[in-house]
């Protein structure tokens, strides 16, 4: 048996994963075996700090339930969701829409609602419409496609979070028309605070970073031969834009609100968000 040096170890991991039957496996746990072995010795790791991450790494996964979920928090503060994004609509056509992150307060089984309806139910806030259409290539407008849409209350607290809550909260899914137009309605977002209580919050604290996320509204839109986009809309002139804590927001999907009369009348003016989702082809259906 030789004996292990802190060069041939790396060569002896990897060879123990040699007759791995699924090559993309392999390739990953190699990558993976490869890149923590050279951290380690490129920052001359020491035993009890290797103890400490394997504690912090115990403790992140103890705060995931239903309603939390601390590892996807910490991919994200650690801007390791935002690459694989990037990475994985590196290809799209410029006129594509930009992607966005899903975060960790997604829920399946959002209502679907008319055009028209507010997600915000009884939640007190200033009133903000939200329309536009769902292009596809050539702005060709696509009829039917799904809108699923949820944010954070004017508190930064999602529906999740919100112990006063029982049920879904400032969520909805929406179908374009034949025109493929949108509406719908809920209050305005405000900037808000990642969960810092936990370790990602102490991590954070640690490298003198702040917790906070810029306004937004979630979306993921779909439809039938077109690919699923998971964005987001960013409130321009939001002072987190440029520092988001989990580095989602994009130049693209900055947007202003402009003024719009209530009910299509001339009296009180309300909020409003114009924008257009232009969605790329399906694999199997680009030409």
């Amino acid at each position: 048996m030789a004996k292990l040096s802190e060069t041939t170890i790396t060569d002896a991991v990897l060879e123990r994963i040699s007759s791995c039957p699924n090559s993309r496996l392999k390739q990953l746990a190699g990558g993976l075996i490869r890149h923590i072995h050279d951290y380690v010795r490129e920052v001359q790791l020491a035993p009890e700090e290797w103890l400490y991450a394997i504690e912090f790494l115990t403790e992140v996964g103890k705060l995931c339930d239903g309603k939390r979920q601390e590892f996807i928090l910490l991919s994200d503060t650690l801007g390791v969701s935002a690459l694989v994004d990037i990475l994985d609509n590196q290809g799209n056509p410029p006129a594509t829409t930009e992607s966005s992150l899903l975060g960790p307060f997604y829920r399946k089984g959002a209502p679907e609602m008319g055009a028209g309806a507010s997600i915000a139910g009884d939640t007190a806030g200033e009133p903000l419409i939200v329309s536009g259409h769902v292009l596809g290539d050539g702005d060709r407008a696509i009829g039917g496609a799904m809108l699923d849409v949820w944010q954070a209350a004017p508190s930064g607290l999602y529906d999740l979070q919100d112990k006063c809550l029982d049920g879904m909260n400032l969520r909805g899914r929406f179908r374009t028309d034949a025109e493929g137009r949108f509406a719908l309605r809920t209050v305005k977002p405000a900037s808000y605070p990642v969960p810092a209580d936990g370790p990602v919050g102490r991590m954070l604290h640690a490298l003198g970073r702040h917790p906070f996320r810029p306004a937004h509204i979630h979306f993921i839109v779909s439809a039938d031969g077109y690919q699923s986009l998971t964005t987001a809309l960013y409130i321009a002139g939001d002072k987190y834009l440029e520092s988001d804590a989990v580095f989602g927001s994009r130049p693209s999907l900055a947007v202003g609100y402009r003024h719009e009369a209530a009910n299509g009348g001339a009296g009180k003016q309300t909020d409003a968000i114009e924008f257009d989702f232009v969605l790329n082809r399906a694999l199997g259906m680009r030409r």
